[in-house]
């Protein structure tokens, strides 16, 4: 079996923190340059939306699920190693003495449906909740972040005298108001 003949697989590139877009760009340009279409297929930077107080104001922004990695999904030979490895901001792949190895497709569905998970949650940014378990229960709150990969959600909750306190907690501890 010749090394072209392989299925395409996942892998996790480890980058320097805060170079993922740009390991992202400068990959996907090395591709098309080297004519390599047929060997590194995608590249991604996993995110999901959430939302920060920013000087007292509600913000919508991305967040890298896996900061200081990509998933490139490609077919595993000497020349897109190559390629993938001698990227600048790129420090190895995931793996034993930085050698490649392929993601399972629990692990890859895991990675990539980040977005698909919040909404098959149902819990939406912004949403009222009532909490069902725990110290808390009784109360209600406000989501202010969906956190899939841990399926946790931060919640605003109003307290005692007018207070709010933002508190982290698991989503089948909750409910819909």
């Amino acid at each position: 079996m010749s090394e072209r003949s392989k299925e395409p697989c996942w892998y996790v590139v480890h980058t320097y923190s805060g170079y993922e877009n740009k390991v992202k760009d400068t990959l996907e340009k090395s591709v098309v340059n080297n004519n390599m279409q047929d060997l590194i297929f995608e590249v991604r930077v996993p995110v999901e939306d959430v939302v920060e107080i920013r000087n007292g104001k509600r913000v919508k922004t991305q967040r890298k699920v896996y900061p200081g990695y990509v998933l490139v999904h490609m077919i595993e030979t000497t020349e897109s190693w190559y390629v993938v490895r001698n990227t600048r901001g790129v420090t190895g792949f995931v793996g034993p003495d930085s050698r490649p190895v392929a993601l399972t497709e629990e692990e890859v569905a895991v990675m990539l449906n980040s977005e698909a998970k919040s909404s098959e949650f149902g819990f939406a940014i912004g949403e009222s909740v009532r909490i069902m378990e725990g110290p808390l229960e009784g109360f209600t709150g406000v989501v202010e972040d969906v956190d899939t990969v841990r399926d946790k959600l931060t919640l605003r909750v109003q307290m005692f005298l007018g207070r709010e306190m933002q508190v982290d907690i698991e989503t089948t501890k909750v409910e819909k108001e």
